[in-house]
């Protein structure tokens, strides 16, 4: 820049001199002569100062775009995080519900066989009954829910088959639960024990 700037300078005093000149003939045409000299070096030095701006512009769109761009990925890379995290979030919940639950249905299994087993004393029945409905609307509550299996067709996915038996129902049909399945959600957190008719 600073070489432009004095360039400009020695042209501007070339020009003063050429105009102070006022002498004959010969000299006015070495000063018309050194006129369209300067005013070509003029142009020169105007035409290079335009093209360097024009330079420093597109460097400058050029960092800028590029900042945008980085910009854009780290909001990209971000969104990405708060989904995965969330995803996580709801993952670790999950596994705490169905850890729990499991940890509940051998209590929920003993309650139903107390049940079947209380006939004598109607009152301590009803208590019973009581509870484990309760105990089952909390379970409902958080999304878990008996596996229907009795007289569907076995599934391997929410069915453990532990015994056959011959019988007039058509092949692989559930005949008995032994032990009910749940499932957390569409999760199978514990298949039915069942016996399969063959």
């Amino acid at each position: 820049m600073a070489k432009k700037k004095n360039k400009k300078e020695e042209i501007k005093k070339q020009e003063q001199e050429v105009k102070d000149d006022d002498k004959t003939g010969e000299e006015t045409i070495d000063r018309e002569n050194q006129e369209d000299s300067l005013e070509k070096e003029k142009s020169q030095v105007e035409d290079e100062t335009k093209n360097e701006q024009e330079s420093e512009s597109e460097l400058k769109d050029k960092q800028l775009e590029e900042i945008n761009n980085k910009l854009l990925r780290l909001q990209a890379d971000f969104l990405n995080y708060k989904t995965r995290t969330e995803k996580e979030k709801f993952k670790y919940y999950n596994d705490a519900i169905e850890d729990l639950v499991c940890e509940m249905l051998p209590i929920l299994d003993n309650f139903e066989r107390a049940l079947e087993n209380l006939e004598s004393d109607e009152n301590l029945s009803q208590g019973v009954e009581m509870i484990l409905n309760q105990f089952i609307n909390l379970l409902k509550k958080y999304g878990v829910e008996e596996i229907d299996a009795l007289g569907k067709k076995f599934d391997p996915k929410l069915h453990h088959g532990v015994s056959t038996e011959d019988t007039d129902e058509e092949e692989d049909i559930v005949v008995e639960v032994f032990q009910k399945g749940y499932k957390l959600k569409d999760k199978v957190i514990r298949p039915s024990m069942v016996k399969i008719s063959k």
